[in-house]
């Protein structure tokens, strides 16, 4: 079975692993991939919504011959990574707190 990825966890998912450092697209799916089962194609639309929300910014660096994108977070999409991880501490302590009280029945 798999749980729908609400758009704000992929979010900060994306955002919590450009704060430890920059990268380029198929590398940085490859790091969510990880945590979230998301496609190549989902993300790309990702980061561009990022981009545009001022939360990313891009640089491109040559890479064997072409030019290779990275992103990078920007202090507005460090402190919206601050924000969600803030509300996902609450949601995720209320949660265990709901789903243990079942598993001791």
């Amino acid at each position: 079975m798999h749980i729908q990825v609400p758009t704000v966890l992929l979010d900060g998912t994306v955002l919590a692993a450009l704060s430890r450092e920059d990268m380029y697209g198929y590398a940085l799916t490859k790091i969510v991939q990880e945590s979230l089962s998301v496609s190549e194609s989902t993300m790309y639309p990702v980061l561009r919504r990022l981009k545009q929300e001022e939360y990313l910014e891009t640089y491109d660096e040559p890479f064997e011959g072409r030019n290779r994108r990275y992103y990078r977070l920007t202090p507005k999409g460090r402190q919206h990574l601050e924000e969600i991880i803030d509300k996902w501490i609450v949601f995720r302590d209320s949660l265990n707190r709901l789903l243990e009280e079942n598993t001791n029945e």
